[in-house]
């Protein structure tokens, strides 16, 4: 797979910053995150999770995990992200890699069940969701509830111990490999579902 990333993600945000003139977030979509990494390899390895299936990545960043799915044969991707850049970053790397993904510019987890429901998805993937506290419980609530949907849900753990292990169990740990902050000092990550209900991958 082909991505378009930064070297050093630090230096690449205080050049974005400095040419904006003004703060802007962190550039996750310039980094292979591990536990994304992890998800994405899960994925090319077992095909069938997706194939043929309706599938949204959640927080795509960089759409590594999207284009898996794609490349997996997916019969449709959205790669969901909050940050323009982030949209525009998953356009280029998916034409690098030949499949198409269609980026959603929105917060999902915003919206109320009935409205996150609009986007159908058989197969929901959060590559490297749960950076803080309040970002995870979000983004398990919304995990959970597409869950009780019957969707299949995998999400990637780098071991931040904001996934609750009583509720979720280990379908796979890869290796990783990242230069990104904390993440520098990972050599694996697990590809997690839940326990009950929903699917299992």
């Amino acid at each position: 797979m082909k991505l378009f990333l930064a070297e050093d993600p630090t230096i690449f945000w205080a050049r974005l910053e400095a040419q904006a003139g003004h703060n802007l977030p962190a550039p996750f979509w310039a980094t292979a995150w591990g536990g994304g990494q992890a998800v994405a390899r899960y994925v090319l390895d077992a095909p069938e999770t997706v194939a043929g299936r309706r599938v949204l990545d959640l927080g795509s960043g960089s759409g590594l995990v999207a284009i898996a799915a794609a490349m997996a044969g997916a019969s449709a991707v959205v790669a969901n992200d909050i940050d323009p850049y982030a949209s525009a970053a998953i356009r280029a790397n998916a034409r690098a890699n030949g499949v198409h993904v269609v980026p959603v510019l929105t917060d999902l987890l915003d919206l109320a069940p009935d409205e996150a429901r609009g986007i159908q998805a058989d197969v929901v993937l959060a590559g490297d969701a749960f950076y803080s506290d309040q970002l995870a419980d979000r983004v398990l609530r919304f995990l959970l509830d597409a869950a009780r949907r019957d969707a299949v849900v995998l999400v990637g753990d780098p071991g931040r111990g904001r996934i609750p292990s009583g509720d979720w169990q280990v379908v796979m740990t890869y290796p990783v490999s990242t230069m990104a902050g904390e993440d520098a000092l990972l050599n694996d990550a697990s590809v997690l579902t839940p326990r009950e209900p929903g699917r299992r991958p």
